[in-house]
């Protein structure tokens, strides 16, 4: 536990002071954000703001995961599975600057690349480490999966990169969540005696909560896809070994929440031509209601921690 925070602290103070450095690269590259034009017209004075800010806390997550932990190998297949999934957001980043557009990867490239690092991370879990079963929560009753667990673990690697993806939205929101449903994993690891998912855990946040030096409101950088996607690789890689991914569904109830907005946005709007919410995903809908962007931020994030606190304490 020990060394686990002192892996945290050297993460938060690693990454304040890369950060500038990361940044400026970024801004010498032009590797700025392009802003939805249908988005919030607040955000148009976003134009241009490094974004693809993810590298600073992988880099840092990266170096420190693996010289601290002496190249663990489970700690360093949860980098490299986080890494994985950072690289499709990258690919993404990268087309939108080139094409100078909101837009990046086709919706169906972007699913297929996924899949296919949910299936290479699934791999690995089911034989390798001999992985093949969920929990039932509250309950503890176990239900082997077969080969089958593989496709749970693609389609489970799909759904949470791109719920964390749809949560990344104004400043600040998809790092503070993230960081508090981290602290899930930090208790669940803690009770289990999981010193790899404690040290990953406590180490990523720390690389968070000094990224969000720089990406808190109003920002100085954006995470991009490249960081939303590797966050999602993160949390659905815990889950997995931790098996709590049916728990995920509470303690990423805010993830849940933004995922279900756009669905119902989408699908109400084809069926009847009008919007349930003023906007999607649903941290933009209270943006148009008048909540300034901090206020969503600690909301959130609140929600997120009673529901973190609420889940274990019923485990």
């Amino acid at each position: 536990m020990e060394f686990a925070l002192i892996s945290m602290v050297l993460s938060i103070a690693t990454a304040v002071i890369i950060g500038p450095y990361i940044i400026s690269k970024l801004r010498s590259f032009k590797f700025g954000q392009n802003v939805r034009l249908d988005g919030p017209e607040s955000h148009l004075t976003k134009q241009g703001i490094p974004s693809m800010g993810g590298f600073i806390f992988l880099s840092v997550l990266t170096v420190m995961g693996s010289i601290l932990s002496g190249f663990n190998a489970e700690i360093l297949f949860m980098i490299l599975v986080t890494l994985s999934f950072g690289l499709i957001g990258f690919l993404d980043d990268y087309l939108k600057v080139k094409k100078k557009s909101s837009d990046g990867l086709s919706a169906k490239h972007k699913m297929l690349y996924l899949l296919i690092f949910g299936l290479l991370a699934g791999s690995v879990l089911h034989f390798g480490l001999n992985y093949s079963s969920i929990v039932i929560p509250f309950i503890n009753q176990e239900i082997s999966l077969g080969i089958f667990y593989l496709l749970f673990v693609v389609i489970f690697f799909a759904a949470v990169t791109n719920a964390v993806n749809l949560t990344d939205g104004i400043d600040g929101l998809s790092s503070s969540v993230t960081i508090v449903v981290l602290l899930f994993f930090v208790l669940v690891s803690l009770a289990a005696e999981d010193k790899e998912v404690l040290f990953f855990s406590l180490t990523l946040i720390g690389s968070l909560m000094g990224f969000l030096y720089f990406n808190r409101f109003p920002a100085k950088v954006f995470m991009g896809d490249t960081g939303s996607l590797a966050l999602g690789g993160a949390v659905g890689i815990l889950s997995l070994l931790t098996k709590t991914e049916l728990l995920l569904i509470l303690v990423g109830i805010i993830y849940v929440i933004e995922t279900l907005s756009v669905i119902i946005q989408v699908g109400y709007f084809k069926k009847t031509g009008k919007r349930v919410f003023k906007m999607a995903p649903i941290h933009h809908h209270f943006e148009a209601l008048g909540w300034k962007e901090t206020k969503i931020v600690r909301v959130f994030s609140l929600v997120t921690l009673i529901m973190v606190v609420g889940t274990y304490l019923l485990m």
